[in-house]
């Protein structure tokens, strides 16, 4: 299977630039939001996002698309639960082998993820069991090379609501039911005990 990682914020606020079809003499606004002092959602909500392309019988490809939202940002610990996460959705298709394509985020390169891609590689090797996954890292400064990018890009459009601030939930749904998948618990980096 061929896979595009990335990850991208929904912003609650944020507007993307949109042009719309409205009545004559009745031009959409979009309304300025602010969040209320007391709103326990955060402005913004980090994602990670899998653009996976594969064939079966058929001469025709497949595409789908995986979310899974972050309790937080980015990091190394969630880097690796989404790759676990994606393995799983990929052996789940029948797949063995995962060409993973993404940028040279930080966290992407981290020790911590280039220890867990060895070590993963190296026991689906001997285990026989899992899904190989093989790094194919984009240039440098070139995001446009990424093929999950414009779907960001529609995706925001089709989420935001013109006349009220969306809570965290319901962008989150929006999103999902946007990209056709399934709402997933936050991966969340876990807590060490005291």
């Amino acid at each position: 299977m061929l896979a595009f990682a990335d990850e991208t914020w929904w912003s609650r606020l944020a507007r993307p630039s949109l042009r719309s079809w409205t009545e004559e003499g009745e031009p959409l606004h979009l309304v300025e939001q602010s969040v209320a002092k007391d709103d326990p959602d955060p402005k913004a909500l980090a994602c990670y996002g899998l653009l996976a392309r594969w064939q079966d019988s058929e001469p025709e490809s497949t595409e789908a698309i995986w979310l899974r939202f972050l309790d937080g940002r980015p990091v190394s610990e969630l880097t690796v639960a989404f790759l676990e996460y994606g393995c799983a959705k990929v052996e789940a298709l029948g797949k063995d082998v995962l060409a993973l394509i993404w940028d040279n985020a930080s966290w992407h390169d981290s020790k911590k993820v280039r220890g867990w891609l060895k070590e993963h590689n190296r026991l689906v090797k001997q285990t026989s069991q899992g899904v190989r996954i093989l790094v194919c890292p984009l240039p440098v400064k070139s995001p446009w090379l990424n093929p999950i990018e414009p779907h960001w890009l529609h995706g925001k459009r089709q989420v935001v609501e013109p006349r009220r601030l969306l809570s965290a939930q319901e962008t989150e749904q929006r999103a999902c039911a946007y990209f056709g998948c399934q709402l997933e618990p936050h991966l969340a980096v876990a807590k060490e005990a005291a």
